[in-house]
């Protein structure tokens, strides 16, 4: 099987979102057969939602679909490392691999901060593949918080 990365489409959600005043942040679930289930980028603000991040938009559109909780065998691609509460999420729903691209050591929550994938008390630990497009992850994120500044 070949690899194929669907970060260009995370990186656009990212864009439109920064578009919106929202931090860029995208995030696209792929199906085990390959489909992109659902691609969405953060809507924090936009619904008034703080749990509205990309990675929880994308979970539960692809739930919805499978119409199950749970999600083995599928991917989630996110420009930026999940953040305790979207890997507890990740956790729940049981994502089989999780690629991203920019490291988050202020609100990271893989391989900063809780480490919530490494905690004893996580029921499922999907394989994580960081550094997937982080140079235009991080490039977006840049530009975002240096115009707000």
């Amino acid at each position: 099987m070949v690899f194929r990365s669907y970060m260009d489409q995370a990186l656009e959600e990212a864009q439109a979102a920064a578009a919106r005043g929202e931090v860029p942040v995208g995030a696209v679930l792929v199906s085990p057969d390959g489909g992109v289930v659902a691609r969405a980028g953060n809507r924090t603000r936009e619904l008034s939602d703080p749990t509205a991040h990309a990675e929880i938009l994308v979970i539960r559109a692809g739930c919805a679909a499978a119409r199950s909780e749970r999600l083995p065998g599928y991917d989630l691609y996110v420009t930026l490392e999940p953040c305790p509460m979207c890997a507890t999420a990740i956790s729940a729903a049981r994502i089989a691999r999780v690629y991203y691209g920019a490291a988050d050591p202020k609100s990271g929550g893989v391989a900063q901060g809780p480490r919530i994938f490494s905690h004893p008390q996580c029921h499922h630990v999907p394989e994580v593949y960081d550094g997937i497009s982080a140079r235009e992850s991080e490039t977006l994120l840049k530009e975002f918080f240096a115009g707000r500044r």
